[in-house]
């Protein structure tokens, strides 16, 4: 009851503040949002009960009309979700987790920071070229087996939801926030970087984060025995080389389907699809490895959670407070570049953590385009600090799709990836406004 009674006094506090600069609707808005974000930092109420709350929250308070909020519950990414989810139960069902941490951990030390560092590194490497979401579930069961220690074992998913979100900037195809910077620079007639050139402006980026984030998560652990750790390879069996085939086929079709343009349009598959398709195929006879009861182990209130960021993200847009607050921070445009981008990165980066950085950088785009559009250069540099910093929120499960799934595990407290991630925050904020000002 306390933790609750601090959730509702901070609620009050944010109105009251709120009410001095906004309308009232708007102070209402965040009010509620700061109650909510209090709730799944706390722990005063189950993950998934906080998370179903904005379908009264909203309607009753005035902010939109339930028939606005429940779709946010069903929308077509969250199907990609449960078929990533219900793959990473197959492979953690037949064991095969146990032969890629063997053969992962090979290559790095057997300490708890080697074994932090390989997690972080393998996550960001393959992150660049397949969707940090499909890496993030393929790795959690790995993460999960590691260790018994539940203090290595969080800090061993920190490094894969971390890694992803890291290495997920790289390149335009790693997460969806870089596409639609792209995509919203091609509406506007604005030349964006090609391929190669992205990855040369974002490579120094990521390289700080993997040196950095990792260090930081292994400080509080470097003394924890890791001897219990099996390193040794062990011989895949029939069940396992199948499953390996089928995650293999699935990494090519995705690769595939990947469009790089101008050069190559993709097959024009939905993603979400593919990755439902091969979630439902765990379940065919004599091909896949699991039954209905098997169901039971779906993170049901992760999948409420990016409900309630989309419910978020709605009531922003259609209330007009992403718009009063475009207005209200107009006076940044007067700023030198330097501190400009610094103050992008950091309203982007914690702005991030209440809502997903999907549906944030929709929000946020055409927010910056208007500063942008008059800057030349400095103007494509101030959208890319924008969007990289939308994958630079390491504090709350709904900022990013690879936190949401590590939380799925149900291993590791709200509060103990906000206290990490806070510091991660304000990393990634530096260092991408940095390398931004000075490279970009």
């Amino acid at each position: 009851m306390k933790d609750l009674g601090i959730s509702l006094a901070i609620g009050i506090l944010f109105f009251l503040i709120s009410i001095t600069i906004f309308s009232l609707h708007h102070a209402l808005l965040i009010s509620l949002v700061a109650f909510l974000v209090t709730l799944w930092t706390n722990g005063a109420l189950p993950l998934g009960v906080v998370s179903l709350l904005p379908i009264i929250l909203f309607p009753a308070f005035g902010i939109l009309d339930i028939k606005e909020v429940a779709p946010n519950y069903s929308k077509t990414i969250i199907f990609l979700f449960i078929g990533g989810f219900m793959i990473a139960i197959a492979v953690e069902k037949i064991g095969l987790h146990k032969f890629f941490s063997a053969k992962l951990l090979s290559y790095f030390p057997n300490t708890p920071t080697g074994i932090i560092y390989a997690l972080a590194v393998t996550s960001a490497l393959l992150s660049a070229v397949l969707s940090n979401t499909t890496i993030t579930l393929m790795l959690l069961p790995i993460g999960l087996y590691l260790s018994e220690n539940i203090k290595l074992k969080v800090r061993f998913l920190l490094a894969i939801a971390y890694g992803a979100s890291i290495g997920g900037i790289i390149t335009p195809i790693g997460t969806p926030p870089n596409m639609l910077l792209l995509g919203f620079l091609e509406e506007h007639g604005v030349l964006a970087p090609s391929f190669g050139e992205w990855i040369v402006m974002l490579l120094p980026v990521a390289v700080i984060m993997l040196l950095t984030i990792p260090y930081i998560l292994s400080r509080s652990v470097k003394n924890e025995s890791v001897l219990e750790i099996d390193t040794a390879v062990p011989i895949l069996d029939k069940k396992q080389k199948r499953l390996i085939y089928i995650i293999s086929s699935l990494a090519l079709l995705l690769i595939v389907n990947t469009p790089i343009k101008p050069y190559y349009s993709g097959l024009g598959l939905n993603e979400k699809l593919i990755l439902l398709g091969y979630g439902l195929l765990m379940f065919m006879p004599k091909f896949g490895f699991l039954n209905w009861d098997d169901t039971k182990r779906l993170p049901y209130e992760i999948i409420f959670l990016f409900g309630a960021g989309f419910s978020i993200a709605t009531a922003f847009s259609k209330t007009g407070l992403a718009a009063e607050i475009a207005h209200k921070i107009s006076f940044i445009s007067q700023m030198p570049l330097f501190w400009m981008l610094i103050l992008v990165a950091l309203f982007v980066s914690f702005s991030t953590e209440v809502t997903s950085n999907t549906a944030l950088t929709s929000i946020a785009l055409p927010i910056f385009y208007e500063f942008a559009k008059d800057m030349g250069h400095d103007g494509i540099v101030l959208m890319m600090v924008a969007t990289i910093a939308a994958s630079y929120a390491f504090m709350l499960p709904i900022a990013t799709p690879p936190n949401a799934i590590v939380m799925s595990s149900r291993v590791i407290k709200v509060g103990t990836m906000a206290k990490i991630g806070v510091i991660a925050n304000f990393i990634g904020v530096f260092v991408v406004g940095v390398v931004g000002y000075f490279l970009w």
